[in-house]
């Protein structure tokens, strides 16, 4: 049996898949990093494994995080999503989702991807660091995010995001995944 850091419920094979095959390991890909976004958007004031257990919903009714059509979600989409069930059904957080959604391209077409909008505050630096909920990189972050006009960026949640791309490496040290530099 495998060690695990002791925030992952051994009972939730959806939590345990992605403690083992995603959270602290280096995701660069723009789709990706913008569903994390998404996710992590969400999440604010809820645990992560609520919008784990809801994410194939999230995919679903976000057209599977496809940016390019939901920056040109309509009031319609906004009313599907308000309705939706699956998802989590905040106002705010929706306009907000479809709003960072604009910002989110504007920033890969400024940088080339978002990683390397990242990488200019991480230098393409994994950091090594368990028991944190923010640092000086998700502060840096999410004050430029604001600034950018998104929502629902602060820097507990940019930390999460950066524990979920994998910049920052939080595993606990009796975790199989636990590393350090």
């Amino acid at each position: 049996m495998k060690s695990r850091c002791s925030w992952c419920n051994l009972n939730n094979p959806l939590y345990v898949s992605y403690h083992d095959n995603e959270w602290g390991i280096l995701k660069v890909d723009d789709k990706y990093l913008f569903e994390m976004l998404l996710l992590e958007s969400f999440q604010a004031g809820l645990s992560w494994e609520c919008i784990l257990n809801k994410r194939e919903n999230f995919r679903l009714a976000y057209d599977n995080f496809d940016i390019l059509k939901i920056v040109n979600y309509s009031n319609e989409d906004v009313t599907r999503l308000l309705n939706d069930k699956g998802i989590i059904r905040n106002r705010r957080k929706i306009l907000a989702s479809i709003h960072n959604a604009s910002v989110f391209e504007q920033i890969v077409l400024e940088f080339g991807s978002f990683y390397n909008y990242i990488s200019t505050f991480s230098d393409g630096n994994i950091l090594y660091e368990v028991d944190r909920t923010s640092n000086w990189l998700s502060d840096k972050i999410s004050i430029d995010l604001q600034r950018r006009g998104m929502k629902f960026v602060g820097s507990v949640i940019i930390y999460s995001f950066l524990q979920a791309i994998g910049v920052i490496n939080s595993h606990e040290r009796n975790c199989f995944m636990y590393r350090e530099v």
